[in-house]
């Protein structure tokens, strides 16, 4: 039997909830290290930090609402789903990662019952509605878009992967693409997560972040706000800090330290509708 009602943000209670789910509520997001507790015992390179999907779905659903992430990975938002007891439908195009994520999915105990799903497709011609509709779930309440920082990480051969995108604007082209194609599975007031950072090519900052904003902008979403996310353990500079420092100072550039965490609303709404406090 599922254990009691999922946790849910209730205005009435809101400082006793934010305090015990550890929800932030200011633009600045100081992550001491990511969560390894569960089926996130394992950790990726590259891999999604847990903390960032779990924000967005205390905050922005409720109980049993649907969530989908685009580029699934390793699983960590469909976990995230099963923790919190909200529906979730994962895409993932790489094979190797589709099925890994599933194993790790299910290592994740679903205390709630919640119905998570994964897809091995690409999220720019998945037919979202038809696929929710197939598996008896609502529109989504929420979707995690945490995509490939162009050509950082290899996240496989296919190329229709963004990593794999032969220029910038190719890159641009195809996130817009999966931006229109998922829009038409949300809710009318359903909120959109982007989770990006920035890149160095041929001594240049190329702010990706930037332009995945308002490429996201262009297809009908508000901006409700932008966070900063560090994190100061992270595998990619962990035991090289010195060797990061010198290159900067030789090259002229600043150490990459941050992460956008970037919120967006699908429709003009208000939370005080959503949370009604009678």
């Amino acid at each position: 039997m599922p254990n009691d009602k999922p946790p849910e943000l209730d205005l009435k209670n809101w400082k006793s909830f934010i305090n015990k789910q550890d929800i932030f509520t200011d633009s600045l997001w100081l992550l001491p290290e990511r969560d390894s507790s569960g089926a996130h015992s394992d950790i990726f390179h590259g891999g999604f930090i847990p903390q960032l999907p779990r924000q967005a779905i205390l905050r922005f659903t409720k109980p049993f609402d649907t969530v989908i992430d685009a580029f699934s990975g390793y699983g960590s938002t469909l976990i995230e789903c099963r923790r919190w007891g909200r529906h979730g439908i994962g895409v993932e195009l790489d094979k190797e990662r589709f099925d890994l994520a599933q194993k790790r999915i299910e290592n994740e105990p679903n205390n709630y019952d919640a119905k998570t799903f994964t897809v091995h497709g690409d999220s720019a011609t998945i037919n979202f509605k038809s696929l929710l509709e197939k598996k008896g779930l609502q529109k989504a309440s929420l979707v995690v878009l945490h995509p490939p920082y162009h050509n950082i990480i290899d996240y496989g051969k296919d190329q229709d992967n963004l990593c794999n995108a032969p220029s910038l604007k190719s890159f641009l082209k195809k996130y817009s693409e999966i931006v229109e194609n998922i829009s038409q599975a949300m809710t009318t007031s359903g909120y959109l997560e982007l989770v990006i950072g920035d890149k160095y090519e041929n001594g240049e900052w190329i702010p990706l972040g930037f332009y995945l904003m308002n490429e996201t902008i262009k297809k009908g979403f508000k901006l409700k706000s932008i966070c900063i996310k560090n994190i100061e353990n992270t595998i990619g500079k962990r035991n090289q800090i010195h060797l990061w420092k010198y290159r900067a100072l030789k090259s002229g550039f600043y150490i990459f330290k941050h992460e956008y965490v970037i919120f967006f609303q699908k429709n003009e709404s208000s939370l005080d509708t959503r949370y009604k406090l009678g």
